[in-house]
């Protein structure tokens, strides 16, 4: 899951996105062939997060710009956060993240057609 983190994001957001991620019925039921059935628990699935502030990069010009992206020293404590309300609502060692501000290789395989764009919408404001 790629995270991006908004310069005006607050805890509550992370409260909510966190609670939305844990419920999202993704996947299959295997037993009964029905779509969209399963949360990530219910199909003892992993969670791996990755910082990506370039999620909220803005072309205004010819060079990106990524002034709606909340500031790095405030976001890496923000992500942090993030990660540990992730923990608590899942099972710890099934909830996985990169190095916040590293680059990194991350491989992606997407299983189906589907990928889903969640955003807070500033729930909690």
């Amino acid at each position: 899951m790629a995270v991006g983190v908004t310069d005006d994001d607050v805890d509550a957001d992370a409260e909510y996105l966190v609670k939305k991620i844990m419920r999202t019925r993704a996947w299959p039921d295997p037993e009964n062939n029905s779509p969209w059935a399963k949360d990530v628990a219910g199909i003892d699935g992993e969670v791996l997060l990755v910082s990506q502030f370039t999620l909220y990069g803005r072309l205004k010009k010819p060079k990106p710009d990524f002034s709606k992206a909340m500031g790095p020293d405030k976001a890496r404590d923000f992500y942090q956060s993030f990660v540990e309300r992730m923990r608590a609502a899942y099972q710890p060692d099934r909830v996985h993240d990169g190095v916040f501000g590293a680059m990194m290789n991350v491989e992606l395989v997407n299983d189906g057609p589907v990928t889903f764009m969640l955003d807070s919408g500033h729930q909690g404001h």
